[in-house]
């Protein structure tokens, strides 16, 4: 029957802009010390997207590095969900930017918009896609952020955090046993206004006033989305093992969003996780957002590694205020990773008075 086909992961990509902007740069505009955002966010580096790049051209690396690990032809690819708060334009959506980029002619393309826990919502609406439609075979689930084209270099609260990269999952049927299962989600709007941009919405168009006023970057109550995490990691993962019937030592990793790796890591000590089954990867990429999760699920293939059969829990939070979580029982699935050879760090280009090509 429909009902019982089982859905997970078949392949996973990840894609990082080649441009590294270091801890010295970054300090350097947000007036703190690279030894300051050291110890207060554990972020050592990000990567930075091109002047010429966009959010759909950093998710089609990762859409086509998940389809070559799964074995996929992007042409089979039925649906292509994409997860994104910094979408290419305000429309059409940035999953049919991909589309065309990849070749995904026969997918069903859509876009998912609930900023870092978009990854997660993303795969749930393909889940529930895919078991409904049997018809279609494989869908695409990307999440990708270009935050580095929103950010005020001197808000300290943002600028040390933030940063780009893509990654995602090509999900299909996988046997009985594996899969997602147990999925939780939800959302608070009375928090809306806590992390957002401003301008360039119908709420609050693009104008010489919004220019002047930086209403196009990120803003952020540090302090109120601090809260917002310890409070909502803990009860995610209770929550989670509650639905599911198991307990911490029963999961053998544990993949969560990437606000803060200090933070993270320390959330993990008070749930009583063992430090080697919670996957941190942001000390290398900073927070990229709705490719958080993803990112940090690819790196545990390679890194933890995953084996077939081991439980994954999925937990995210993002604006809006946005949370979910799901159990993922691994399928073996590989990853291919897409990382661009490193550009020189922005402070190491020469400058036109240094000849640099006209």
């Amino acid at each position: 029957m429909t009902g019982e086909r089982r859905i997970g992961v078949l392949g996973m990509g990840t894609h990082l802009p080649p441009t590294v902007r270091t801890n010295a740069e970054v300090a350097l505009g947000a007036g703190v010390t690279a030894e300051w955002i050291i110890e207060r966010t554990g972020v050592l580096k990000r990567h930075v997207a091109a002047d010429d790049e966009a959010a759909s051209d950093l998710a089609a690396h990762a859409v086509r590095a998940a389809a070559d690990a799964a074995g996929v032809d992007v042409a089979d690819i039925g649906l292509l969900v994409c997860g994104t708060s910094t979408p290419d334009e305000l429309g059409p959506s940035t999953a049919c930017r991909i589309q065309t980029a990849v070749g995904a002619r026969a997918a069903v393309a859509l876009d998912v918009s609930a900023a870092c826990s978009g990854w997660l919502f993303a795969a749930k609406v393909a889940h529930d896609w895919l078991r409904g439609s049997p018809e279609i075979r494989y869908a695409a689930v990307v999440g990708v952020e270009a935050y580095s084209k929103f950010l005020d270099p001197t808000d300290r609260g943002t600028a040390v955090l933030f940063a780009d990269g893509a990654a995602a999952a090509i999900l299909g049927p996988v046997p009985g046993g594996q899969g997602f299962t147990h999925f939780g989600l939800g959302s608070d709007g009375a928090l809306a206004d806590r992390v957002l941009i401003p301008a360039g919405g119908s709420r609050s168009p693009a104008s010489a006033s919004t220019l002047g006023d930086r209403a196009h970057c990120i803003r952020m109550d540090g302090r109120t989305i601090g809260r917002f995490i310890t409070d909502t990691f803990p009860r995610l993962i209770t929550d989670a093992l509650g639905r599911s019937g198991l307990s911490i030592e029963d999961i053998d990793c544990f993949v969560a969003h990437q606000p803060n790796p200090v933070l993270l890591r320390r959330m993990g000590a008070d749930l009583g996780i063992p430090a080697d089954r919670l996957v941190v990867v942001g000390d290398e990429v900073g927070n990229i957002g709705a490719a958080s999760a993803p990112y940090a699920l690819a790196r545990a293939v390679s890194a933890h590694p995953l084996r077939p059969g081991d439980r994954v829990l999925v937990a995210v939070f993002g604006a809006g205020m946005t949370w979910g979580s799901a159990l993922l029982t691994w399928s073996g699935a590989p990853a291919v990773t897409s990382v661009a050879t490193d550009r020189p760090s922005e402070s190491d280009r020469p400058s036109e008075s240094e000849g640099a090509p006209q």
